[in-house]
């Protein structure tokens, strides 16, 4: 089955800000030089996910989606996530913006709810596959209404680095991350446009298939 995705991707698009771009490729270099610890990153690509992986519904094209996007990018203007930091998110490692995150976390919103009449329901087994006996009460909530836990009040802007980590590599990975991205700790890093990642099939590597920009700020 095919599934699609709407991500925020620092320094995709062409008129990307310079900081945006070398974070990007710092990124890259990050993932081709720890192979080992970040399969599943590598898998879904860079980016901060707004709308997670889904089945498009019934009567639903692609070109639909992308007209969509396309649109909705058209009317907002760039965010920024500020003073990104790198930092834990359960057992893996992230770039999590340490500064106020409020004009991201509403256009993630926005996002989720703009997209959700072109998304599948999901079935029973992508509900089995989100191990919702490990879920809260809210997250369970949130993932019947809009089919991914940890969007609307749960989500949490993260740009991903890491799999998930045994204790014993914490301390050896937490360190070679600080190396490698001491250029960016504390930058604010913009989002300047939306992206359509498309999945093939269930477990191949998420890949690029559009980008939208955001309205340029006169």
């Amino acid at each position: 089955m095919t599934r699609y995705a709407v991500y925020g991707v620092p320094g995709l698009d062409p008129g990307a800000p310079t900081v945006a771009v070398q974070l990007r490729a710092a990124v890259e270099d990050w993932y081709a030089q720890h192979p080992e610890i970040t399969a599943d990153a590598r898998r879904y690509g860079f980016h901060a996910t707004f709308k997670a992986p889904f089945a498009l519904a019934d009567g639903v094209a692609i070109a639909d989606l992308e007209d969509a996007v396309s649109a909705f990018a058209a009317g907002r203007h760039p965010v920024v996530l500020p003073a990104v930091q790198p930092l834990t998110i359960g057992s893996f490692r992230a770039l999590v913006p340490t500064g106020d995150t409020a004009e991201v976390d509403a256009l993630a919103q926005d996002i989720v709810r703009a997209f959700e009449p072109y998304r599948a329901p999901l079935t029973a087994d992508d509900i089995a596959r989100r191990r919702p006996e490990r879920l809260t009460p809210r997250q369970c909530e949130i993932l019947e209404e809009v089919g991914y836990p940890f969007a609307l009040d749960e989500f949490r802007v993260h740009l991903t680095l890491t799999d998930a980590l045994d204790a014993a590599d914490a301390a050896a990975v937490d360190h070679a991350i600080a190396g490698h991205f001491a250029a960016f700790a504390g930058a604010d890093i913009p989002l300047t446009a939306l992206a359509v990642f498309i999945e093939p099939d269930r477990g191949a590597p998420f890949g690029i298939h559009s980008i939208h920009p955001f309205q340029e700020i006169a």
